[in-house]
């Protein structure tokens, strides 16, 4: 007798346990996707929160590459005197000064760009210093002269940044 009991008792804990188990598994599917769910609500939320900042962080950067755009440059700052050297380092601070002023704005766009728009300064700078020590560059306004020349036989190293700045933000929509 104790044996059908054993066995009646089997029949009726079998059917329990698979009915547990089951219950248990769509249990755990169903909070893996509710959690799913939540994160991407989250996602979602974060990002349009978050979207009009990376916007704005790309538009002050465009305007940083075209405000250290060489002729643009130039115009902006005039020679205090005929001291080439100095005009050189006066160019050189304010393209530093633009990029600390914006320094933060690293935080909104890629890495990538944030290296292309590193190296274009840095490419804008090398520009400035090899005009500088060209011979026939003799005075300020001679400096100027050369970089303006320099600028109409080459694009500047702004452009390529600005137009990666263009592509990434076309990605975003």
């Amino acid at each position: 007798m104790d044996a059908n009991r054993f066995i009646d008792l089997l029949l009726f804990a079998i059917p329990s346990l698979l009915t547990g188990l089951i219950a248990y598994y769509f249990f755990k599917e169903h909070t893996k996707n509710e959690d799913g769910r939540r994160r991407f609500l989250l996602k979602k939320d974060l990002q349009v929160n978050a979207l009009p900042m990376r916007l704005q962080a790309y538009e002050r950067m465009v305007l940083f590459l075209e405000r250290i755009t060489p002729s643009s440059l130039l115009i902006r700052i005039s020679p205090m005197s005929s001291n080439k050297e100095a005009y050189e380092a006066l160019i050189i601070q304010s393209i530093e000064q633009e990029f600390e002023h914006n320094l933060t704005q690293q935080i909104y766009v890629s890495e990538k760009c944030w290296s292309i728009i590193n190296a274009a300064k840095n490419a804008t700078i090398q520009l400035i210093r090899k005009a500088s020590l060209l011979e026939k560059t003799d005075s300020a306004n001679k400096l100027r002269e050369v970089i303006l020349m320099e600028m109409m036989e080459r694009r500047s190293p702004s452009d390529a940044a600005l137009s990666f700045i263009k592509e990434e933000v076309s990605e975003l929509w």
